[in-house]
């Protein structure tokens, strides 16, 4: 299949990915540049031309405009057809690239080198994807938007090639509205609010090196044991040399996220696993940050029951505490970007783990969830099945709202969920 015989080539491509280069044809590298010219002795062919300033200790790179090969036009090509002539396959992918985005996009490829065969080949790979798309770097959002732009329009709830996401607001000041959706503890088993955010100046998994990987890794684990915070301080967990005495505990508290998926693994994000891989939670375990997993991190905030104002109250000041410290990467009409292009804008992932089970028998369930923009998952996240009756229940518009109210979006929800069991006690 094409994407065995294509690892030499997506070897290729993932070397070419300087984590410095953004959108401009002429980059500079500051400070650090020695340590990062063994990576431009490998590619000179896609240099024009190297200027270096002693006394600055900078160097300047003229690259070359990249088109993909022509073995990876052809499995783009071959791509398509087999999604076309896939009955079973329902995916974004399949609806929206069509033969003229094939046409218009098989030969680009980004100056990270990414190409259209890396946004698409986990959809490929795996015909019951739902979206089916990745970006591997973040030009690509831009340089293939006749394939992003629909995807996000039709995902994002309308959210159209000429909308703009709002400025930011994480909901300091309406924390003490959203009281305790399930006090007396019937139906709420514990709630959870998440946000992705990627570092400035890295691209995502396909274009990271080893060396980028460990140098973001090592950022962190800075930030981590500066924090004094009581609620928020902790000790961070790198996946490389963990123990087992350790494994074990991290499993039994669910904290431990495991090699990517089949739908990761063929989108070529599991490299060089597990380095620069690692997990940090406070000591009251209700705080954590995953480095390197899915993106750069996962910020999450926790606790047992319904009380949605806490857990967001712990989520905005842990994040405002690494973003004062790490600065991260935003789109001016994104928002904050980050691999999977279902998680854009304000990347905010509300969701409680919930008891529904009179409701969730009925037929019309998801539609019930549907049209209040709700999402349903299993317990065990994307792709898994509920256990018992209990639902993984969030928003599911991260995109053209603000963060609070991507938060406000589950908490209503998920308050009209209980009465509905309720009444069909």
């Amino acid at each position: 299949m094409h994407s065995s015989r294509l690892q030499t080539e997506k070897n290729k491509s993932s070397k070419a990915c300087f984590s410095f280069f953004e959108s401009a044809q002429v980059v500079t590298f500051s400070r650090q540049f020695p340590r990062h010219l063994g990576y431009i002795r490998s590619f000179n062919e896609q240099i024009i031309s190297i200027t270096a300033s002693a006394p600055r200790r900078s160097i300047r790179l003229f690259t070359t405009k990249m088109t993909a090969t022509p073995e990876v036009q052809k499995s783009v090509e071959e791509i398509f057809t087999k999604l076309q002539g896939a009955a079973d396959c329902n995916s974004l992918l399949k609806k929206h690239l069509t033969k003229d985005v094939v046409a218009k996009n098989k030969s680009k490829r980004t100056r990270l080198g990414a190409t259209l065969l890396d946004v698409i080949q986990s959809g490929g790979e795996n015909l019951d994807s739902g979206v089916g798309i990745y970006a591997p770097d973040a030009e690509s959002y831009t340089l293939f938007a006749d394939l992003f732009n629909p995807v996000i329009e039709e995902y994002h709830n309308g959210f159209k090639a000429t909308d703009t996401q709002p400025a930011m607001d994480l909901g300091e000041k309406n924390v003490g509205d959203l009281a305790d959706l399930d006090p007396e503890g019937k139906f709420i088993v514990s709630t959870r609010i998440r946000c992705g955010r990627s570092l400035q100046g890295y691209p995502f998994n396909p274009c990271l090196s080893e060396t980028n990987y460990k140098m973001m890794e090592s950022r962190m684990k800075d930030i981590f044991s500066s924090i004094t915070d009581p609620e928020l301080k902790g000790t961070y967990y790198p996946l490389t040399g963990m123990d087992e005495e350790t494994k074990k505990k991290l499993i039994a508290d669910h904290f431990l996220f495991k090699e990517g998926d089949r739908f990761l693994k063929a989108a070529n994000a599991n490299r060089y696993w597990p380095n620069g891989r690692g997990i940090f939670h406070n000591e009251k375990k209700t705080f954590l940050v995953w480095v390197n997993e899915e993106d750069h991190l996962r910020i999450i905030s926790m606790q047992n029951g319904g009380n949605v104002g806490e857990v967001l109250g712990r989520l905005i000041k842990g994040l405002n505490l690494v973003a004062a410290k790490a600065p991260f990467a935003r789109h001016p009409r994104l928002g904050w970007l980050t691999f999977c292009p279902t998680n854009l804008g304000t990347t905010v992932r509300a969701s409680v783990h919930i008891k529904l089970p009179k409701i969730s028998a009925k037929d019309d369930f998801k539609k019930i969830c549907s049209d209040m923009k709700l999402q349903i998952r299993g317990i065990h996240g994307e792709h898994s099945e509920s256990k018992e009756g209990i639902y993984d229940i969030s928003n599911k518009q991260r995109l053209g709202l603000t963060e609070y109210q991507a938060v406000r979006q589950m908490y209503d929800g998920v308050k009209k969920l209980i009465e509905l069991e309720k009444a069909a006690a």
